[in-house]
C-alpha cells in the first residue's frame, strides 16, 4: 500500500536536502552541528537549528513510512528493559522486537513495576494490531504479573539466556546515548528513540552474514525504499 508523502510546503530547501540531513542524523552518531558541517562540505549552507527542526518534523513521519513497508511482525516477541539517565534521574527504556530482530515498539517510563509492564503490553498490541504466540522476557516479575492480566493465553518464557535478541537491540540506542551525552527529557528521549528505532535498523542489515555484493544490492534496495517514502530522487545538490 502506497502512503501519502510528507508535506514539504513552505520549506525553502528541496526534499533531497531535508531527507539527507534527517538520514545523517538518525543513521550516524552525529550532532546537529556536525550534520551542518557535513552539508557545508557538500556546498549546502543550512544551520544546525534548521536540521533540528527537520528531524523533529520529519523523523517520525519517515520512520512510520518505513514501518508500513515491513511485513507483519513475527509471532514470537522478545521484551526487555534497560535504565537510562535523564537529567540525573533513572528512567527505563522498554523495547520489544520480534524473532527477526524487527523493533515493534519502544517506551520510556519512570518505573518497571507491574503497571509499567501492563502499559507496555497494551500499547504494543494496539500498535501492532496482533497478539503473539510466545513472549520471551527476562526474569523481572513485573512481566509475569502483567502477562497474566493482559494476555493469559499467550505462552510466556522467562529466562535471561533466551532474551539476547532484545538485549542486543538496545546497543545502537546505547551508543547514541553516549555520543549525545545523555537525553535532556523523557519526552525528548521518547521522540528521538521512536524515530531512531524506525530509521536506523532500516540501514543496518546483518552485514556479517552477507557477502559484499549481496550487501551492496540490499543497501541499494533500502535506499530506494527511503527515496520512495521521503519523496527524494537522489543525493542533495546545492539549492
Amino acid at each position: 500500500m502506497v502512503s501519502a508523502l510528507p508535506s514539504y510546503k513552505g520549506h525553502r530547501y528541496p526534499v533531497e536536502v531535508i531527507s539527507h540531513c534527517v538520514w545523517l542524523y538518525f543513521r550516524f552518531p552525529l550532532s546537529f552541528r556536525e550534520v551542518e558541517e557535513l552539508m557545508l562540505r557538500r556546498g549546502v549552507t543550512v544551520s544546525y537549528e534548521t536540521v533540528r527542526r527537520w528531524c523533529v518534523k520529519f523523523g517520525q513521519a519517515y520512520a512510520d513510512g518505513l514501518r508500513r513497508r515491513r511485513p507483519r511482525p513475527g509471532d514470537k516477541w522478545h521484551l526487555d528493559e534497560v535504565f537510562i539517565k535523564i537529567n540525573g534521574e533513572r528512567k527505563y527504556l522498554w523495547r520489544a522486537v520480534d524473532q527477526d530482530g524487527n523493533v515493534l515498539d519502544i517506551l520510556v517510563q519512570g518505573k518497571r513495576d507491574k503497571a509499567a509492564a501492563r502499559r507496555f503490553f497494551g500499547r504494543l498490541m494496539k500498535k501492532t494490531g496482533a497478539v503473539p504466540r510466545v513472549v520471551v522476557t527476562d526474569r523481572l516479575r513485573s512481566y509475569g504479573a502483567a502477562h497474566r492480566e493482559v494476555m493469559p493465553s499467550v505462552e510466556h518464557r522467562s529466562h535471561k539466556g533466551l532474551n539476547n535478541r532484545a538485549e542486543n537491540s538496545h546497543q545502537p540506542a546505547r551508543q547514541r546515548e553516549r555520543a549525545t551525552k545523555g537525553f535532556r527529557s523523557a519526552g525528548g528521549a521518547q521522540r528521538f528513540l521512536s524515530a531512531f528505532s524506525g530509521i536506523s535498523p532500516h540501514f543496518r542489515p546483518r552485514r556479517h552474514l552477507m557477502a559484499a555484493p549481496d550487501y551492496r544490492a540490499e543497501m541499494t534496495v533500502r535506499f530506494t525504499i527511503w527515496e520512495q517514502i521521503t519523496g527524494a530522487t537522489g543525493l542533495p545538490t546545492t539549492p
